[in-house]
């Protein structure tokens, strides 16, 4: 018996019953139109004015509901009606206008539907409510007379008055037995008619790859410029902190350099995080800063994993591009080119030591920009790979990503250098054209 009550009046069906009412107010304009045409067929000066009149102008209206629904903003309208409150999972639904002939005759179908059940329910609710009410309450109301509402004498026989409250209660459970059986059908037919098409899932899933992309790029950068200047900010505040009562001169510089790579750093981050805005409005006082490139911050970034510790060898030779040299690279080319020379340095603090010696070479290579960087293995039993040295391999893997991002290559490992010198060699080289 609960369960027969919570059918018929629990929360689902209420809130189902509230959809429909939603479809029978907005059939409402569409049936007064049509009632404009029915009048005259059957004769009738009043709107609405006969059952078959109500009846004709409905099936005048529902035509013109059905057309309606060709307008782009009907089927989002209407998903975000049923995710409310019809209790359909959400993944069922398609978001956004239909993209497909067959999409835009699905929505027409849904549409014409939910206002051809709201319009029936909602003059049901109309109608049998008050209907009901009367008849439940009529045998308290014997005793005020015979002229009372002017009721006919068929209604005043006991046998009637006993019978006017069942009647009632059985109007109201049979309104809402339909109201719960209409809501269950249209629930049922929401993910049919309202349902992703193949054109839809194609789409999402491009946003979501598209999502991933955006993730993916924004944690590259983080790591690169965040994770690089940690780890420089910690050498030099380490070896500031050996040498601060035997040389204050170098005390001086590494902090200076700690505090040129951490204001750097903020910018960078700024910069990070305009990734996410990306698209949208941006008010004044919002500009990212740029990022860095080799041209402009080749120089500055050397200066300060110098200031770490860490021994520098750099040879950038980009003569052949002219007198403007880095600054001629093309500007994605540029910025990733940075990346990679600062994630190759960051990878030479973290697991060759500060007194280390690592040899840059940054040069052309035909019609592409080559970036070769060397250190001594830190001990001879790293002569293969090993997990340890690749940190996890994050760096590395965020290398190889800005590589092919631009349809270039990347190659780490250990290598020969001399006889019977090994060394961790990083080789990567971008193309001008051809990136993604």
């Amino acid at each position: 018996m609960r369960r027969f009550a919570a059918a018929l009046v629990g929360r689902r069906t209420r809130r189902r019953w509230i959809h429909l009412i939603l479809g029978g107010a907005l059939a409402m304009p569409y049936v007064f139109v049509g009632s404009a045409m029915a009048g005259p067929l059957l004769g009738e000066t009043t709107m609405l004015g006969s059952f078959p009149s109500q009846l004709l102008s409905f099936a005048f209206g529902l035509p013109l509901a059905a057309i309606t629904a060709l307008f782009p903003l009907t089927r989002p309208m209407s998903v975000a009606a049923v995710r409310a409150l019809c209790e359909v999972p959400d993944a069922s639904l398609a978001d956004g206008p239909p993209r497909s002939r067959a999409a835009r005759g699905r929505t027409m179908a849904w549409f014409t539907l939910h206002l051809g059940f709201g319009g029936i329910m909602s003059g049901m609710t109309l109608g049998l409510v008050p209907f009901a009410t009367f008849q439940i309450v009529l045998p308290l109301f014997v005793g005020l007379g015979d002229s009372w509402l002017g009721l006919p004498e068929d209604l005043r026989e006991p046998w009637m008055l006993a019978l006017a409250p069942v009647t009632g209660v059985l109007s109201l459970v049979a309104l809402a037995g339909c109201a719960a059986g209409s809501g269950a059908l249209l629930a049922r037919w929401a993910p049919v008619l309202l349902g992703p098409t193949p054109a839809d899932r194609l789409a999402d899933a491009e946003r979501r790859a598209a999502d991933l992309a955006v993730r993916n790029r924004l944690a590259r950068e983080l790591h690169d410029s965040v994770g690089h200047a940690l780890s420089a900010v910690t050498l030099q505040a380490s070896a500031a902190r050996k040498l601060l009562d035997r040389d204050p001169e170098f005390v001086r510089e590494a902090l200076a350099a700690i505090e040129d790579t951490t204001r750097r750093t903020v910018g960078e981050l700024d910069a990070v995080l305009g990734v996410l805005r990306e698209g949208g409005e941006r008010g004044p006082g919002h500009d990212t800063a740029p990022a860095p490139t080799l041209g402009g911050d080749l120089d500055g970034l050397l200066r300060r994993t110098r200031a770490g510790g860490l021994r520098v060898d750099a040879a950038v030779d980009l003569g052949a591009l002219g007198p403007e040299g880095a600054d001629a690279l093309p500007p994605m080319v540029s910025r990733e080119g940075y990346r990679i020379v600062q994630e190759a340095l960051s990878n030479a603090l973290k697991h060759a030591g500060p007194d280390t010696t690592v040899a840059l070479r940054v040069g052309l290579d035909g019609s592409g920009l080559e970036i070769v960087a060397e250190n001594p293995l830190p001990d001879p039993a790293r002569a293969e790979p090993a997990p340890a040295r690749t940190g996890g391999g994050h760096g590395l893997r965020g290398i190889a990503d800005r590589a092919r991002l631009l349809g270039g290559t990347a190659e780490a490992g250990p290598a020969d250098a001399t006889p019977g010198t090994r060394v961790w060699r990083l080789h990567v080289r971008l193309p001008f054209t051809g990136h993604a």
